[in-house]
């Protein structure tokens, strides 16, 4: 008479694996597809701007654990941000970045496919970047970086949020090989 199998699936065979390293599958989310539309010609003499900004907006989605979605980039001008700025926030006065978040409902605990606009403002930038003695590629990245983390929930609107937004920020930022930019400078309530 047979005995029953105490194996609820079929016979035990021995694993192929045992005495070798298994290697570690890390599962990556998928990247958020990055839409760049330059409007101002300033930006055109910065060759290496969209290259940065899709890095830049990659290590911040990863770090943020976003998973895919779509993000737009527009590189304009202090007028075309100055007139987005006073429409939006009534503030008359050109800034370096703006972030439209799309809110979309998200009752499937999904992100939405879009995830908003991110608008950077060139003579603002390039102001910046010269008074703080770095090189306007590392304002763009750490600019593209803010302007995400707005879009995916971050603010700065109590202390709080501001120095949660620096953290993630200069994290973020060092991944890039780029120095802290809150070092010696203000806080995120000042971008």
């Amino acid at each position: 008479m047979n005995e029953p199998s105490l194996v609820p699936f079929g016979p035990m065979r021995p694993a192929a694996h045992v005495g070798r390293k298994r290697r570690a599958t890390r599962r990556r989310r998928p990247r958020p597809t990055i839409d760049i539309r330059i409007d101002c010609p300033l930006w055109d003499k910065e060759r290496d701007a969209k290259a940065l900004l899709r890095r830049a907006i990659n290590a911040a989605a990863s770090a943020a654990a976003s998973s895919g979605g779509e993000v737009s980039v527009v590189l304009a001008d202090d007028a075309a941000v100055r007139k987005l700025n006073r429409t939006w926030r009534h503030r008359d006065a050109p800034t370096n970045v703006l972030s439209f978040p799309a809110h979309a409902a998200r009752g499937d605990g999904q992100q939405p496919r879009f995830l908003g606009d991110i608008v950077i403002a060139y003579e603002t930038a390039a102001r910046e970047a010269g008074s703080a003695r770095k090189s306007l590629a590392q304002h763009l990245a750490h600019l593209a970086v803010h302007g995400f983390l707005h879009l995916v929930g971050y603010d700065h609107q109590t202390d709080d949020e501001a120095a949660a937004m620096e953290r993630i920020e200069t994290l973020i930022l060092a991944r890039l090989d780029v120095p802290d930019p809150y070092r010696a400078q203000g806080s995120a309530a000042d971008l």
